[in-house]
């Protein structure tokens, strides 16, 4: 590119306007919509690009590096009503029609599916559909090229499974019986999770909700009312909630700041769900018979019945609040009476824990 002087440039343009005068304006291009863009404003763009170019529309998608709209089309001669509508256009071999038809084809030859394959899809801006094989799996290979369509295979390094939370209050089954979900925790290797020594002494494998979670790690009982499981798999993730079951969504932990006395506190367990109550005394000792004496519970008018210890307390949630943000409490342990006439339920508190072990509680 050759360079002009600056003043050489500036005389052209000076003369250029004592030739033409003032010039009318020429009409602004319309600007391009990016993901700065309401999603609301994004969606609309793309349905009514998607609509419009009908058998040439090849997909649209937001450009990872400047977040600009792009829109695919099969035919260059749509590419100006693109820009119209505040997009890039990009002309592809493939229709969007087309790239579907290709994925459906795969859908109807699951029969006899190596597991080896771990699934298939429309890449938009690529403009192909890809299947993706584990490991270069020769089956997966096999299986993918045979379908009679054009695809492109991509190596993953491992197959998808489903995942699952263990979440507070609900359920975590031993072999000897079943209880709660407190709260779950972490050190610098391992995720745990923390309920009531009196069911961790049952010892063994523990499963919850949606399969097995992983063995007790560490229980303490009597003295405390404390133990852990250590999370050994790897389907298993450890949110920072409580489920408060039919009375609304997920509470999430905020912090472990301690309740006093006379302050509202709420428990959650796979037997009653969702109860509250108030703080009635700290630093209580229990005999639960036996010889199993337990020490530093705090005492609570919360219901509780079996089934519902290692479940967690909390603080109450602030009515009204659309996140609901709690401080966690510690675990239920026992107590007397039931949910239908009341009662007096104790928890361990959670930091007790958390220090003996080096744990850190997980949090919102």
């Amino acid at each position: 590119m050759i360079r002009r002087p600056l003043r050489t440039l500036t005389v052209l343009i000076g003369a250029a306007t004592a030739v033409t005068g003032f010039a009318a304006p020429a009409s602004a291009a319309p600007s391009v919509l990016t993901e700065a863009a309401s999603p609301a404003t994004v969606a609309a763009a793309q349905q009514e690009l998607g609509t419009s170019l009908g058998a040439a529309f090849a997909g649209s998608w937001l450009d990872t590096t400047t977040g600009e709209l792009i829109v695919g089309t099969t035919d260059a001669g749509r590419s100006s009503r693109i820009r119209a509508a505040g997009a890039i256009p990009k002309v592809l071999r493939h229709s969007a029609f087309e790239l579907k038809q290709i994925q459906s084809t795969l859908d109807n030859r699951t029969e006899g599916l190596p597991g080896s394959v771990a699934g298939w899809y429309v890449d938009v801006p690529s403009n192909d559909v890809v299947v993706s094989v584990v490991g270069g799996d020769p089956a997966g290979l096999a299986w993918a090229t045979s379908a009679g369509v054009p695809v492109r295979v991509e190596h993953v390094k491992s197959a998808p499974r489903p995942l699952w939370s263990v979440i507070g209050g609900q359920g975590l089954y031993f072999s000897g019986g079943a209880c709660s979900v407190g709260f779950n925790a972490y050190d610098d290797d391992d995720h745990y999770v923390i309920t009531a020594g009196h069911c961790t002494e049952l010892g063994g494998t523990v499963r919850g909700a949606g399969g097995t979670i992983g063995k007790v790690a560490r229980s303490s009982f009597p003295g405390n009312d404390y133990g852990t499981v250590k999370v050994t798999h790897s389907d298993v993730s450890t949110p920072p909630r409580v489920d408060r079951y039919e009375d609304g969504s997920d509470v999430r932990i905020e912090g472990a700041d301690v309740v006093g006395v006379g302050g509202r506190v709420c428990r959650s367990g796979i037997t009653t769900h969702w109860h509250c109550g108030r703080v009635e005394a700290l630093d209580q000792t229990v005999n639960y018979g036996n010889g199993n004496i337990v020490r530093g519970l705090t005492q609570t008018d919360a219901c509780a019945e079996p089934g519902d210890s290692g479940g967690s307390f909390v603080s109450r949630p602030s009515s009204g609040s659309d996140t609901k943000l709690v401080q966690a409490q510690g675990m239920t342990s026992g107590g007397s009476g039931d949910c239908d006439e009341g009662g007096t339920t104790f928890f361990q508190p959670v930091k007790e824990v958390l220090d003996r072990y080096d744990l850190t509680l997980e949090k919102d």
